[in-house]
Parts: C-alpha cells; structure tokens; sequence
C-alpha cells in the first residue's frame, strides 16, 4: 500500500469573536487530506485533519517542504512492520528531514495537521476509531468509553455582558456540562471580578468555573490578576503570562496560589520540558494544555508524556487544547484528563460529530472507523471537496 497524494486547503473561520489579546475576523485553518491506494467499503481510504484553532493556515510550509517529502519516499519505508499499514512515526521523520532544530512554530503546525491526517487514515485501515488505536498502542489497551468533558466561553462580544453572560452558562450547563471557562483580560480588572464573582454565584462550586486570559497580560497585569483571582480557587487561571516567560509564569504561581492551566502556544517536547523545569508549576495541582496537531502531531505527543511522567507528572494533569474531533480521541485514546468544547464558536471546525451528546460533563468516545469526521455534515463537507 502506498500514500498516492496529500491536498491542504485553507479555509477561513469568520467569526466574530475576541479574546484579550486579538479577533478572530482573520483567523484560518489548513484542512488536509492524505490519500491512499486502498478502498474500504467501497471507497477509497482518505485520511484527513485541520490544525486546530488560533494559529492560521500554515499551507506553503506542506506543499513548498513536508507533502513533497512524503511522496518522494519509497513508499515501502513509510509502512509498518507488517507492510500493510503506514507508520505515523516514519512519516514524521521523513517530515522533519534537513530541518534545524529549533524554530518549532514555524514547522510544528504543518507537521503536526499531516501527521494527524496519516493516524486517521491508519485507523480506517484497521476499521477502528482512532482513540481505540492509540490505546492499544500507548496505554496497553485500555479502551475508556467515555472522558470527561469541559466547556469553554464567556467571549467578549459588543452588547454583552453579565446578563448575558450568564445565560450563556446556564444555557451550557442545560446542554449537559458541569465545568466551563470564561475569558478575562479583555475589560478592566474591576467588571471582570463582577463577572467571575456573578458566574460563580450561578455555579456554585468554583471547580465548576475557570478563566482564560489568552497570554495578553504584562507583569504588572499578571500580577494584578494573581492577587484579585487567588482567593475563589476556581478549576483553573489559563494562560496568565506571555507563554515563553517561564520566570513570570513562576512569579504568578507563587503570587495566584492556585491551579494554573498553560502550554496551548508551546509546540515542542523540548518547550513543555522547560515550562515543567522553570515555569513554577506543581504537578499534582496545574494542568498542561498541549495542542496536539500543532505539535508535530500524536508520535512526538507520546514521547512528550513519556518526559512529562519522567518529571512526575500524571496524564491525568494533561487537558489538550482544541475542542474537536482530533482532541477527543487523543484524550480517550491517552487516557488524559479531560476534553475541552467549544459548540457553536468556530463554525465547521467546532466541536463534535453531529449526534455526540455530553451528559453530566461526560463525553461518549465514538466508534466510527478513524476520527469520524464522516459524521460532521459541514465540516465533511468541506473535507470531501479535497477528493
């Protein structure tokens, strides 16, 4: 068998919808198929992904470097040892030929949304869901029927506010969740102390509510936040520093005195390893947010938590980022903590298979044949225009 083409299109977002630190109105995302010479139920195999949410299209990258490195290998070198099926891991180090190491950005997303798209073409091949392969592989076959689920929101958006706000998280909890993240950082510090105080009054346990500020605060901001935010000991403060600055990560760590969730905007085993090593945090308290298909994808993930349980660090700490198909099996398949939802935010590109169906803040792992992209009407739409 043999991988026969590999097609990346971007495709944009539009939304409207604004964080602390930038909108949306540019935003687009690469969708990739990969092609193979076998047929299934009467149609050919075709693997495909998109790499995740909040970093563009990244297609010159595939078609100038990765896709042609893949077509140029002997296609017997990128199989398993049983020659019947591709090797994720070989494809990945034939992506990552000539490359220097460092400068993970500029890479790791394209890398990571091929390599994706090749786990979802294995696992048509073995007419099984991905999550199912994964566990059998990386964590000795112990196959979860379903995994905790989160939502998240509280976007800043014109007209809105703490009304508002509010019937969006009672609206969320009726669709069956139990935890969601709201934004801060994109209003003053004073309303949005109103708006955490009045969205915990509503949930009642403040492990049922985390905030997000997307990386915009300065040190002075940061610490601002640490102080005002540590006493309600909410699930989690997300991304409250600029991602590289370990030393201010530790300082607010120190200074918030609670659970921290961050790791979203770093793409290398290499750049978790020093979050772990110098950004403040505790394993048996903060969470590590990785988003996989930006991170040169599942392959160098495993070898990822392999250097985290290294450091003490439990899977169960790990909550990836990305509220899609692609993270729900990664977190069934690994056994992790928890998935992350985000229904009716990015268009196509958000959320589930149409009939998934959260329940008391629990997600049912689907067993449609790889990820089952199949099974989301818009976003396959676009997907089977690729061939």
């Amino acid at each position: 068998m043999r991988i026969t083409d590999i097609r990346e299109v971007a495709v944009p977002l539009k939304s409207t919808l604004r964080n602390a630190v930038f909108d949306f109105s540019e935003m687009t995302t690469s969708v990739v198929a990969v092609h193979t010479d076998q047929v299934r139920d009467g149609r050919p195999v075709v693997g495909y992904s998109f790499n995740s949410t909040g970093r563009y299209a990244c297609g010159a990258q595939m078609r100038d470097r990765f896709i042609p490195r893949i077509l140029k290998a002997e296609p017997a070198s990128l199989l398993d040892a049983s020659g019947r099926n591709i090797d994720p891991a070989k494809v990945l180090a034939v992506m990552m030929q000539r490359e220097k190491p460092g400068g993970h950005t500029e890479r790791s997303v394209a890398i990571g949304t091929i390599e994706v798209a090749v786990w979802d073409a294995v696992a048509k091949l073995e007419e099984k869901p991905l999550h199912r392969v994964l566990a059998e592989r990386y964590s000795g076959g112990a196959v979860l029927q379903k995994i905790p689920c989160y939502v998240g929101g509280g976007w800043y958006e014109p007209g809105k506010g703490i009304p508002e706000l509010l019937d969006e998280i009672r609206m969320k909890f009726d669709q069956g969740y139990d935890v969601m993240k709201i934004k801060v950082g994109g209003a003053p510090l004073e309303e949005d102390i109103r708006r955490v105080e009045a969205a915990l009054e509503l949930v009642g346990d403040p492990k049922r509510l985390a905030v997000d500020a997307n990386a915009g605060f300065d040190r002075s901001r940061s610490l601002a936040y640490a102080k005002a935010l540590g006493r309600y000991q909410l699930k989690w403060f997300e991304e409250p520093t600029d991602p590289l600055d370990y030393a201010l990560l530790s300082e607010f760590s120190a200074t918030y005195g609670s659970a921290i969730g961050t790791g979203e905007n770093l793409f290398s085993t290499q750049d978790i390893e020093n979050l772990i090593r110098f950004g403040g945090l505790q394993g048996e308290r903060d969470f590590i947010q990785i988003d996989v298909p930006q991170s040169y994808g599942i392959v160098q993930f495993a070898r990822t938590l392999e250097m985290m349980k290294a450091h003490g660090w439990s899977r169960s700490r790990v909550f990836p980022h990305g509220g899609n198909q692609m993270t729900l099996h990664i977190v069934g398949g690994f056994g992790l903590g928890g998935c992350e939802a985000y229904p009716g935010v990015f268009g196509a590109f958000a959320g589930f298979a149409d009939d998934a169906k959260v329940e008391a803040g629990w997600l049912q792992l689907p067993d449609r044949p790889g990820i089952g992209f199949e099974a989301q009407d818009a976003l396959y739409a676009i997907m089977k225009q690729m061939g």
